[in-house]
């Protein structure tokens, strides 16, 4: 008889986690798993499921499926509620963390807030990546809706650990990002699909944003999304290098920083519960 596993649900702005620990012992996920354990019907209800493991680089290993199964590279929300549970069982305030993007610093404020320095963005069209060149990533060439009279036109793209392609708008709602975001997410243009943002400059220091996350859907905040918005908008020259992005879920603070041009992106992390799961109703193997 296996037994039970205990899990955390957390959350960065409502884009929520089910964080599963495999420092101790091994637990495979496969994509059918992950499925089991993000229905919000009949399973415990995520947009990404998250194992921590052990590293040699870092403090731990933290590894992503999206809720459709898929394992992606990077989840900046994910990164920052890890880093406040690393910080409340080592006792230190800054949390180093592998990812598939890489190795990432983060730092626990005494108000529960948490920093994760998310690196360098890339812009070239092949680190993105984009199926065909261009020559500037400001703004491609991808419309939505009628020739000669596009809804949405012109996007920004920018990987930050994931690719993402950032629509400028008038207003966030009066384009349906439920019925869009699929289509332009499995664009044959993004080879390895994209989150797909509607962005609104409200000033040069506050963004609005609406996110359709690749693998999850529409959510109530993206970290990555944030950063890549940001970063985006200063090239277009629409924004500052400081800026607060609001979410559905809160906002985010995002700083690109000029001296070694990483992007850090602050906001608060919320612990729902603590519960256990049996293995085999979800297909985990443990070792």
């Amino acid at each position: 008889m296996s037994a039970s596993l205990p899990f955390l649900k957390m959350n960065g702005l409502g884009n929520d986690f089910v964080i599963l620990d495999g420092r101790r012992r091994a637990l495979a996920i496969d994509e059918a798993a992950a499925r089991r354990i993000a229905d919000r019907k009949s399973g415990i209800g995520c947009d990404q499921v998250i194992v921590l493991e052990p590293s040699e680089q870092a403090d731990v290993r933290m590894r992503i499926w999206n809720a459709d199964g898929g394992e992606v590279e990077a989840c900046g929300n994910a990164t920052r509620c890890v880093a406040w549970l690393i910080a409340r069982q080592s006792g230190h305030g800054s949390p180093v963390i592998e990812t598939g993007a890489g190795v990432l610093e983060t730092v626990v404020a005494d108000d529960g807030s948490v920093t994760v320095d998310m690196g360098r963005p890339r812009f070239r069209w092949d680190e993105i990546p984009l199926s065909e060149p261009f020559g500037d990533t400001r703004m491609i060439e991808l419309e939505v809706g009628p020739r000669g009279a596009p809804v949405l036109h012109s996007p920004s793209v920018v990987n930050v650990g994931n690719p993402h392609c950032i629509f400028w708008v008038d207003d966030v709602a009066a384009h349906d990002l439920a019925a869009i975001g699929p289509m332009l997410e499995n664009h044959p243009l993004f080879p390895e699909r994209a989150n797909i943002s509607l962005a609104k400059v409200d000033r040069p220091d506050a963004i609005v944003l609406r996110v359709w996350e690749r693998g999850a859907g529409l959510t109530r905040a993206c970290g990555t999304a944030a950063i890549a918005a940001v970063a985006a908008g200063v090239r277009k020259r629409v924004c500052e290098r400081q800026a607060t992005v609001r979410l559905p879920g809160g906002s985010l603070f995002v700083e690109w920083c000029e001296a070694d041009d990483h992007l850090l992106m602050t906001g608060p992390v919320e612990l729902e519960f603590e519960d256990r799961l049996d293995p085999r109703t979800y297909g985990i193997s443990v070792a």
